[in-house]
Order: structure tokens, then C-alpha cells, then sequence
């Protein structure tokens, strides 16, 4: 029987189905469900009147109580506009409108008493409020004022469109007075009594119209630690239901790969490389089916890791894949593996869009037969036309780069079920770790290989071009490479940045050939041409590689020292602290070189100095997601992950959603199939709820 929650929006009073429309392509609300879980995104306090003489700039929405002293309606009849001076005695603020004129001009009485309430800007010296609300102040006419007010998500479609907050307010309470008597508990009474929360009737009332901010707190903390919960219990429910369902392969034996490429190592493995192997060791011989995740900062040796695992496959008579976002990044892997590999009987390959037909077919062959025991490869490895004779393990490189029906398809080459390795370099706070990749264990290489030197980050500002350029010289002329990155590949009529086709010929008349040569790499060359000026850097026969970002992920350059970014602050910290990681490979010193205009925001400026001041990725992704959110955080949006938190906020509720994951570990503990009668609304309410796509079919 179909919920009243699941009505389509258009049916609520006052909507329509020209509202819907707006609603559903501004803000994705669809059905009745929609509207009643988007919650304001903050609060003003409407039992407080400001005097015009306390405005400032960075005051945010409030409220004035005064009279209207004079109208002006200006400009040709598509541009007009109403101006309406409004003061309280201690100043004069003007209100402005350009739509519903008429409206507002009809209902507005000179030397009229009235409520306004909005946000004010500051334009020509003067505060004004750009279409406020306004309201007679006659006693009791106010209906906002004397409570907490909510504010919601907004955009400019939906204000011309006729849905101010206040009208947006307005359809909350209808929906309201419709829905609310039929909205039922979705917590088991022993998890609201233990933890004190308020009824879900209440809460819904309450976060939308709250009447102070006890009954407001009370509210957000009870629909804060439901979303949390149901998030983690359906995460770990995945992780119960893999881990009784699937029957892991055992990797008992120690063999010649694994001792052989151990052997060839020519430095010692770290501790942190030691203790994740161990880790591994361990899956890979519980008979469970490993899903784990690696993550290391830049440089800290995942690649390493995934070689030495997949070993353990080879070893026991199975075959291992190691997939990469690029074809670069794949080509690399494949070529540096043979220095481990060599003498071990380990035969390899590689897998991309341009093998040629001839070596493909051989490929292909070889991996159903199970002559080529490991293959590094790109997207060509989830073909059609891929088959493993028996896939052991498959090792998921930079994995926010592959969407979930892709990590499926590779999975599902083989006649068993392979152990899954996932690694990332981009590090990922503890929080948003345990939301992600809630459903797999996770390890860490927290320690970096010896020899590798810290780099020097420094901010310099686009005035100081001849200095950067007169150290490229320097350092080119002690037998340096120098990256140089740009964010945009051509001109963009919105954005005054560098962009990288002039900053090519910039580059190219500074540095000119023959005694300096410049290779270029960006996302729209094709691939052989990319391949070719990579290759030239890469062996050293460019100077100075000038790129986009595509360079991120996968370049190995020993021999570059400098990284200069353009417009760095175009680019998140994340992705800033991945570009640094391409340089400092080597034994020399090494430099970061951050490159701005003057004037920044504060934002901006604050991300800059966090890059200078540390190394540390992992310091600079709790940095990252506390500045922009978890929706923001490098390669979330792409990842295949459908995370919409309505009202938690990952970077500020750590502490309540180790609660809310300690509380659900200890309820699958306890019931693994949430068949008991007390959990009953647990077992109705998960599916609906769950906010992950389902890991554990699909690693």
C-alpha cells in the first residue's frame, strides 16, 4: 500500500504542476517524502528586531521594524524597478523589488508601520534588502516574527518562479497539517529510550518550525543520529551479508613470486608496508573474501603493496589484475614491474584502448588459459571480451576514479571470487572513510619509504613571474625537469585565469628551442600524442612538461624537482597535495610552487598557507572536508557512491556517527539478519534508508 509520503508534490496545495516542475529540477523534490526531508540550512531568530543604525556588511538575515517614507519606480517598462525607502529613526535602508511591482506598490502605504526581513547588501554607500519580506506590523498581523524562522535552499528560478522562503514555508506547513498524523516511528523504542532521542513526529515538526532552540537542537539531534545510523547499519549489513555469504580464497602457500620479488626489492619495506602485508596475509588465509581498502599519501608505496599481493595469488595458482585510471598510470605500473618480477617465472602483461589487435587477441587468450599470470591494464580489462581462467585478486588503482558498475564488471570476469584490494593516494578523513567504504577494512600506509625528502611548498603571486622563471633556469641548467599545470585548457569568457594553451606559448618564447624543449599533455590530446610528450618528459628529453591536471595521477618523473601550479587556487587541497606528490621523487630537493593572483578570498587563502605549512595529506583532507564539505571532497561526486546526508554533516558529527556505527556493529552482533521482533521497523526501514550503493555483490 503506497505511503501518502509518495504522493507526487504537484498534488500538495498550493503547488501545482508548474511549481513542481521547478521544484524537482532546482532542488530534486519529487514527492511529498521530498519536501518534508529538505530542512532549512539555518535559522534566524525573528523575536529580535535590529535598528538600521546596527547593520554591517556582514550581518546575514534579519529583521526591522519601521515605516515606508517614499516610493520611486524606475526604468522602461522589461526594467523596471521599485525602490522604497524604509527607516526606524536611526537610519534609512532601502527596499527593492523587480517583480510583483504592482504587488507590492498596491499593499505599501506611506508613513505605513511594517515588519521587513532579508538579508542586506551594501550598494552606493547605501544598506538596501533586495525583495524582502514585508508585512503590516499591526499587532498580531505578523505570522513569522516571535520564533525561530528557517531558511531554505534557495535559487533564483525558484524566487522568480514565486517560491520566496516565506512561500517555501508556507507549503512546509500545508504538507505539514497533511502528513504528519500519518508519519510513523523508524526507530525501535530501546534506541530512542536509550538515547534519550525525541519521538520522528516531533522532530519533523520541529526542524521545520521550531519555537525555540531547545525543541530545535532536540530535533536536529534525533534526525542527525537516524540518517548516521541507518547509514552505517546498512554499510556493515553489506559487509555481514559478503563476509557469511561468500567463501574466500585461500592463499596458503609462500612460493617462488612472492619470495623472488622479494628478493629483488632493492631497499627494505617500511614498517607501515610490512604491517599492511600482514594485514593482507591475513584476509587472504580467514577463507572470507577480502574487500580492503589501501590507502597512502603520494610516494608511500601502495604499487609496491599491490605487487607483493598479488604474488600471494600467483603463488596458490591464480592469476591478478591491476587496474588504472590511465593509460599512463598503467603503462607505468607495467614497466616498473619487471624489476621485481625478474627471474620469478611471473609472466605479465598489459591491457589498454591501444593495444594493437594481434597482441590484444594474444592477450585475451593468454588470460583464459592462464599463461599470463598478472595484467596491468585500463578500462579495457571490464570488456566484453575479457575472461580470467582463475582471477585471484583484482587491485583497483586510484578507485575514485571507477564507478561502481565498472569496479562490477571487472569483478565479474572471473568463474571464483576474487580478493579485492582498492587503493587510493587521495587520503580520506577518518570520518568520511567510515561513509564511503563503511563496508570494507581499511589500511593505511602512514610511513614513507627512507631517502624521500620533504618538499618545499612556497605561494608566490603572478607579479613575481620573473623570479619563477629565472629559478625554472636554475634549476634547468643543474639538470632539472620542471612541471608547470594550468586548470583550464582554453580561454573561458567567465574566468580570468591562466589557461593552458597561452601559458604554452608563453612558456615556449621564455624557455625557446633548441636549447630548452617543451612537451605539452592535456585531456583532449589523443592518446599517442599524449603518450609521446609523456614519454619525452619522462625520459628526459623535455625540460618542461606544461599540462592540466591529467598529470595528477600517475607520473613518475625521478628526475623533476619543480612543480609549478598556475591559478592554484582554482584547485582543492586534495588535488593540490596530489600534484606536489609529483615531484620529490628523487634524491635532490625538490619545490612546490604555488602561483596566484594578488587578491584572494579568504578561503582561498587559507587552503595556500595550509599547503605550505604541511606535507601531510591526511592533515590536508581533515582540513579539506572541514572547508568544503563532504559533497566537495576529491572524487565523491564521480565515485558511483549516491550519498545524500539531508541534515548530518560529516565534517562536525564525527563523534555521533562513531555512536551511530558502534550502536548498529553491536545490533548485526547481536542479530545478524535483524529478524528479531524488536527489530523489526529496523528490517522495514533499511532498504528505503540506505544511502549506499550495495558493496557487497560488487566490491
Amino acid at each position: 500500500m503506497q505511503s501518502i509520503l509518495d504522493s507526487e508534490i504537484k498534488f500538495l496545495p498550493g503547488v501545482g504542476p508548474r511549481r513542481a516542475e521547478l521544484l524537482g529540477k532546482e532542488l530534486g523534490i519529487f514527492t511529498f517524502r521530498d519536501m518534508l526531508y529538505t530542512f532549512p540550512f539555518r535559522y534566524v531568530d525573528r523575536s529580535k528586531f535590529y535598528s538600521i543604525r546596527e547593520i554591517d556588511s556582514e550581518a546575514a538575515y534579519i529583521q526591522l521594524r519601521g515605516r515606508v517614507t517614499r516610493f520611486d519606480l524606475t526604468g522602461a517598462e522589461r526594467k523596471r524597478r521599485l525602490v522604497v525607502d524604509f527607516t526606524d529613526g536611526t537610519g534609512t535602508v532601502q527596499l527593492v523589488f523587480f517583480q510583483g511591482i504592482k504587488w507590492v506598490a498596491d499593499r505599501l502605504k506611506k508613513d505605513g508601520e511594517y515588519i521587513v526581513f532579508g538579508k542586506p547588501s551594501l550598494f552606493n554607500g547605501t544598506f538596501n534588502f533586495v525583495h524582502p519580506e514585508i508585512e503590516p506590523a499591526t499587532e498580531g498581523a505578523s505570522s513569522l516574527s516571535g520564533h525561530l524562522v528557517g531558511i531554505y535552499t534557495s535559487t533564483e528560478k525558484l524566487r522568480n518562479g514565486g517560491l520566496s522562503n516565506k512561500a517555501f514555508a508556507k507549503l512546509e506547513a500545508a504538507l505539514l497539517e497533511k502528513v504528519l498524523p500519518a508519519v510513523t516511528e523508524t526507530l525501535p523504542a530501546y534506541i530512542v529510550q536509550s538515547r534519550h532521542l525525541c519521538p520522528l513526529r516531533d522532530a519533523l515538526l520541529n526542524i521545520h518550525f521550531p519555537q525555540d532552540a531547545r525543541q530545535l537542537n532536540r530535533a536536529t539531534e534525533r534526525l542527525k543520529f537516524e540518517e548516521l545510523f541507518y547509514l552505517q547499519l546498512s554499510l556493515l549489513r553489506q559487509k555481514t551479508v559478503r563476509m557469511r555469504s561468500i567463501n574466500g580464497l585461500i592463499f596458503e602457500k609462500i612460493g617462488p613470486a612472492f619470495n623472488g620479488t622479494y628478493a629483488n626489492l632493492r631497499f627494505p619495506l617500511t614498517g607501515a608496508q610490512k604491517r599492511v602485508l600482514h594485514e593482507i596475509r591475513k584476509d587472504v588465509l580467514s577463507g572470507m573474501q577480502m574487500n580492503r581498502l589501501l590507502q597512502g599519501d603520494v610516494g608511500s608505496g601502495k604499487t609496491l603493496v599491490a605487487i607483493l599481493a598479488a604474488m600471494m595469488a600467483i603463488d596458490n595458482g591464480y592469476q591478478a589484475c591491476i587496474m588504472a585510471p590511465t593509460e599512463v598510470l598503467a603503462n607505468q605500473h607495467y614497466n616498473g614491474v619487471f624489476k621485481y618480477i625478474e627471474g620469478t617465472g611471473v609472466k605479465a602483461a598489459l591491457l589498454t584502448g591501444n593495444t594493437r589487435a594481434a597482441e590484444r587477441r594474444a592477450i585475451h587468450q593468454g588470460l583464459e588459459d592462464g599463461s599470463i599470470h598478472l595484467i596491468f591494464g585500463t578500462h579495457a580489462l571490464i570488456e566484453d571480451d575479457v575472461c580470467f581462467k582463475r582471477l585471484g585478486l583484482a587491485v583497483i588503482d586510484e578507485q575514485h576514479r571507477f564507478g561502481v558498475e565498472q569496479r562490477s564488471r571487472l569483478w565479474r570476469k572471473s568463474r571464483v571470487w576474487p580478493h579485492i584490494l582498492v587503493m587510493t593516494a587521495t587520503p580520506i578523513p577518518r570520518t568520511l572513510a567510515m561513509t564511503l567504504y563503511g563496508d570494507l577494512d581499511v589500511s593505511v600506509l602512514d610511513e614513507m619509504p627512507p631517502g624521500r625528502k620533504p618538499v618545499v611548498t612556497v605561494h608566490w603571486t603572478d607579479h613575481q613571474l620573473g623570479k619563477l622563471y629565472e629559478f625554472m633556469r636554475r634549476q634547468i641548467a643543474e639538470g632539472r625537469q620542471v612541471f608547470m599545470v594550468y586548470p583550464l585548457i582554453e580561454e573561458s569568457a567567465k574566468m580570468d585565469y591562466k589557461n593552458l594553451q597561452d601559458g604554452y606559448m608563453t612558456i615556449t618564447e621564455e624557455f625557446p628551442a633548441p636549447k630548452y624543449v617543451t612537451a605539452v599533455v592535456h585531456g583532449r590530446q589523443s592518446a599517442e600524442n599524449k603518450a609521446f610528450d609523456m614519454d619525452l618528459f619522462a625520459k628526459g628529453k623535455a625540460h618542461i612538461l606544461v599540462a592540466t591536471s591529467v598529470i595528477e595521477v600517475g607520473v613518475d618523473v625521478p628526475n623533476a624537482s619543480v612543480m609549478v601550479i598556475q591559478s592554484a587556487e582554482r584547485f582543492g587541497l586534495s588535488q593540490l597535495h596530489q600534484l606536489r606528490g609529483r615531484v620529490g621523487r628523487g634524491s635532490e630537493k625538490s619545490y612546490c610552487i604555488l602561483m596566484t593572483g594578488y587578491k584572494l578570498s579568504d578561503e582561498s587563502r587559507k587552503r595556500i598557507e595550509l599547503m605550505c605549512q604541511t606535507n601531510d595529506g591526511f592533515q590536508l583532507a581533515e582540513a579539506d572536508l572541514k572547508m568544503r564539505g563532504p559533497g566537495d571532497f576529491e572524487g565523491t561526486r564521480q565515485s558511483g557512491l549516491a550519498i545524500d546526508l539531508k541534515i548530518a554533516n560529516l565534517a562536525k558529527d564525527s563523534p555521533m556517527l562513531a555512536q551511530a556505527r558502534s550502536l548498529a556493529q553491536s545490533i548485526l552482533d547481536r542479530d545478524p539478519q535483524l529478524s528479531a521482533p524488536e527489530n523489526a521497523l529496523l528490517q522495514a526501514n533499511l532498504p528505503a534508508r540506505s544511502e549506499i550503493e550495495d558493496f557487497s555483490k560488487i566490491s
